[in-house]
Order: structure tokens, then sequence, then C-alpha cells
């Protein structure tokens, strides 16, 4: 977390509140840097995805995004 920029981190804390990050990834998407947190929330785990100037993207159900065949 403390080697993201300031802005991601201060929107990624901000999206995720008291819940549990589980993990952040940094990754390009159509040329641009993309981080992705993700966190557990009641048992489910959401991403977070923050661009580089700290601008929320969007957030979705994990479990979700693997279903429709994303690859990791």
């Amino acid at each position: 977390m403390f080697d993201l920029p300031t802005a991601v981190q201060t929107t990624i804390k901000d999206k995720a509140g008291k819940k549990e990050i589980v993990k952040i990834e940094k990754k390009t998407e159509e040329g641009k840097t993309v981080y992705e947190a993700v966190v557990n929330k009641k048992g489910k785990q959401w991403a977070i995805e923050v661009d580089a100037s700290g601008k929320f993207l969007k957030k979705y159900e994990e479990s979700k995004e693997k279903e429709k065949g994303e690859k990791y």
C-alpha cells in the first residue's frame, strides 16, 4: 500500500472503509495503469479499481467477474 501514489491510497482507503484489504494489484488496461484492490466484504471479495491519478473507476464482485471468463 505504501508504494502506491498518495491519491491512489486515499481513494482505495475511502472506498474500502473498514473492510479488510486482501490484496492490491497494479495492472495495465488499454494502455493505462490501473490499481485493483480486493476487499473482503461479508465473506465476499470485491474489487475496487482506481487509475494512476486516484480516480475511482469501478467496483465489482470478484467471483462474478471470474465467471464471465476474466483470466488471472
